[in-house]
């Protein structure tokens, strides 16, 4: 017991100096991870036995549940709304023609059997979440055209379909007959079960986690936890696709308005790299460096013709009557990386009971090194080359975790006895230059009031000021909010807006400039606002619009 303790201490402690290493050297961090456990496997240094392939499939199974949760947790939906059509098309019809692609050459140029031709194209047809999503925000690839969008929800969301066609095609190669109605019920129920169950299990958690308060600090988290596990299971258990359940729960969860957002982000980051660290590196361990020999002339050949071939085919396919730029298609094209879900799938696979020739797993393994070495080294120096690269852009604005990016920060006092405030109305009190009344806790009552130019002050009154200063105040949560071309608010003040109640613009970004507002700043095309919310169950009635305190107009 004490020793498999120790190797597991001594395994995390090398992933994570590994992580460094990679991140100061631009090596993907992932492919370190794999290469850390076939270091330690059968063919390695340590020469640790491990060949249960069916132990593996599960317990990769369980880490791909929270790395595709995280990833729908971290999408922005108002980031990926502009592009969100031709992910899924990506995401669909761009796995099924990578498959396609793939098996005929397989079939035609390889000569491989019809059934494994496609199994080997069904198995790499989706791109890596995990892969994608550990460039993207390591080497802070700020893309134009919001292509970090388009591969986020592109990686994020393939991953249900080649499971689908995987699935399949291992019933077929088993002895199953699928006719085309069967197909079709198939692929309607997994699809169906999997939205059911991605769409209930979320609409239960959120409203879990406004109505019910959970005493102990962490429980949320917990509860979070669990319902994921519930939101791949039951689906699974009904016929349904559980990936794309947990997938539809993360992206649901992750856009709803929670009081819990940041402790959740916080927990579930560590969750999701904890167990990048394990899936890889077990991937690792039950890898045989030995056998890459026998492989590498099918492994390298399908490599090639997924990164030149197939792939550059299907974008040009499916994003050329959007009229995608060229350079977006050559870096989408680039940035098509193989990951962990493959290698998984080809576990899937070992186990199945259908009759294999071929070592599909040292197969697509190859298929993932060359794909992370390569591409993902050179992802970061493609993107430069073709100018697709735009600094304006912030690649950490696509994902949901942004509360912390915003360089305003809270201060809150008491309003004590006899203090000259206690008794006056908003409007009538002198704040510093650049400050804002944001929230107001009421001594007696615990009540949260959002204030407005004639709340009236009371003696033990707990005020939150927003300021570029430092300070500490616990239960305030940011969303953001870009004033595109036509929105409604352009050229009005902000006494103007019709806002909900409980919320208040708290700053404003227009440009470079950082905008502490009052009623009378009048908005902008292009600002970015950045809006306090209010989560309380029960407050004090306010008017619909919080800003409008007395102050000079712009």
């Amino acid at each position: 017991m004490n020793l498999y303790l120790l190797l597991a201490a001594v395994v995390i402690i090398v992933c994570v100096l590994c992580n460094r290493i990679s991140s100061r050297f631009g090596i993907p961090m992932l492919l370190a991870f794999i290469l850390l456990g076939m270091a330690f496997g059968s063919d390695g240094i340590l020469h640790i036995p491990f060949e249960d392939f069916k132990m593996a499939e599960q317990i990769c199974s369980v880490a791909l549940i929270f790395i595709m949760f995280y990833g729908g947790f971290g999408t922005k939906w108002s980031a990926a709304k502009p592009v969100i059509g031709r992910a899924v098309l990506l995401s669909t019809a761009g796995v099924a023609l990578t498959a396609l692609f793939t098996g005929l050459f397989c079939h035609f140029a390889l000569h491989m059997e019809f059934g494994e031709s496609f199994l080997i194209g069904s198995l790499i047809s989706s791109t890596d979440a995990a892969s994608v999503f550990s460039i993207l925000r390591s080497r802070r690839l700020n893309l134009k055209y919001h292509t970090a969008s388009l591969l986020e929800v592109e990686s994020g969301s393939n991953d249900p379909c080649a499971y689908m066609l995987t699935t399949m095609l291992l019933a077929v190669m088993g002895g199953g007959e699928l006719h085309a109605g069967a197909i079709v019920l198939s692929i309607a129920a997994q699809v169906a079960f999997g939205l059911l169950g991605g769409v209930l299990v979320a609409y239960v958690t959120v409203k879990a986690l406004r109505t019910f308060k959970l005493h102990t600090e962490g429980f949320d988290t917990a509860l979070v936890f669990g319902m994921a596990l519930l939101s791949y299971a039951l689906p699974s258990m009904l016929g349904g696709n559980g990936y794309l359940s947990v997938y539809m729960f993360g992206i649901l969860l992750g856009n709803s308005k929670l009081k819990t957002k940041k402790a959740l982000v916080h927990f579930f980051d560590g969750i999701t790299g904890l167990m990048q660290m394990l899936l890889f590196f077990l991937l690792g361990l039950l890898a045989f460096p030995s056998r890459f020999p026998m492989v590498v002339g099918i492994g390298l050949a399908v490599a090639l013709f997924l990164t030149f071939v197939a792939r550059p085919l299907v974008i040009l396919a499916l994003l050329g009557p959007f009229r995608s730029r060229i350079n977006q298609q050559i870096f989408l094209s680039a940035a098509g990386l193989r990951g962990a879900a493959s290698i998984v799938f080809a576990i899937m696979a070992v186990t199945h009971p259908a009759i294999i020739r071929y070592d599909v797993f040292h197969i697509v393994f190859f298929i993932v090194l060359f794909s992370i070495l390569i591409q993902g080294t050179l992802l970061p120096f493609a993107a430069r080359k073709l100018d697709m690269i735009d600094e304006k852009e912030d690649v950490l604005k696509t994902f949901t975790d942004y509360a912390e990016e915003a360089p305003v920060q809270f201060i809150e006092f008491r309003v004590k006895k006899n203090h000259p405030w206690a008794g006056s109305l908003v409007k009538d009190i002198l704040l510093p230059p650049e400050t804002l009344l944001v929230q107001i806790r009421r001594k007696d009552s615990h009540e949260m009031v959002t204030p407005d130019g004639n709340t009236m002050l009371n003696e033990g009154d707990k005020m939150v000021l927003s300021a570029r200063a430092n300070g500490i105040a616990k239960d305030v949560e940011l969303s953001e909010l870009l004033l595109s071309e036509g929105h409604a608010w352009i050229g009005k003040r902000i006494s103007e807006i019709d806002l909900e109640p409980g919320r208040l613009v708290v700053m404003a970004l227009r440009g470079e400039d950082v905008i502490i507002p009052n009623g009378g700043t009048l908005l902008h095309a292009g600002d970015i606002l950045v809006i306090k919310e209010d989560f309380a169950i029960a407050s004090a009635p306010s008017k619909a619009n919080g800003m409008r305190l007395a102050g000079k107009k712009d």
